[in-house]
């Protein structure tokens, strides 16, 4: 924990019951409180909060772009980003009150290269990247930096979920790039880093005021954001 004081939020909070074990004798208090982040209304904005990390994320079915219904859209980019906007818009003002902090948006390395099957959740995730960038000019002048942390595999329930032959393998035409996408995602499984190790280097991306805008938390993650790099040189 680093000395902060922590209110780490959740849709359930008994799945934190793990966290109050762990941070016991740490320095710093942690607190865990219910968070839907499609409620926003219901956010309790700490006094005196330095920091804020969106990393709230949803996935669904793995679908041709011509196969996926508007829903779908909808119901993704009302988790990956408008609750982001929200919960940010909500926080911005405690930090300009306390002269300063960082927010820190986690996204996707997949957003840096094409991946099939995947465009609700690449461009939901893309749209938050677009946010930030904007954020950053915007609220630079209170003392406000803007960090985007692009992981790549975690250990987590939901890359543990992604374990499967995307969806649109049942469309015509679409079972090859399925297939395709199943065997790519198996064959970087050894690159998984664990949610310590990831969160470790987003505490020091956090930490350090001379981090840029991006940065990666795990092996995959910093192997995707260098090619990316050396390809705008």
């Amino acid at each position: 924990m680093r000395g902060f004081d922590v209110l780490a939020t959740m849709r359930d909070p008994s799945a934190g019951e793990s966290l109050r074990a762990e941070a016991e004798g740490a320095a710093g208090r942690l607190e865990v409180e219910r968070l839907d982040v499609t409620e926003p209304e219901a956010l309790r904005v700490p006094d005196g909060l330095r920091v804020l990390v969106n990393n709230a994320g949803l996935d669904r079915e793995y679908l041709p772009v011509e196969h996926t219904p508007l829903s779908q859209w909808r119901a993704m980019f009302e988790t990956n980003l408008f609750g982001v906007v929200e919960i940010t818009r909500l926080a911005i003002p405690a930090l300009r009150r306390g002269g300063g902090g960082v927010v820190c948006n986690v996204t996707t390395c997949s957003t840096l290269v094409g991946v099939p099957l995947f465009s609700v959740y690449r461009a939901s995730k893309a749209a938050v990247s677009a946010f930030g960038e904007s954020l950053q000019t915007e609220v630079a002048p209170f003392g406000i930096r803007v960090l985007e942390v692009m992981p790549g595999p975690i250990d987590t329930d939901m890359l543990a979920a992604s374990d499967r032959l995307p969806e649109g393998a049942r469309h015509e035409g679409y079972l090859a790039p399925a297939e395709n996408l199943l065997r790519g995602r198996r064959a970087v499984a050894h690159l998984t880093a664990s949610p310590a190790a990831a969160a470790e280097r987003i505490v020091d991306a956090i930490l350090d005021d001379d981090a840029p805008l991006r940065v990666a938390c795990d092996p995959l993650g910093e192997a995707q954001l260098g090619a990316w790099r050396a390809g705008r040189a």
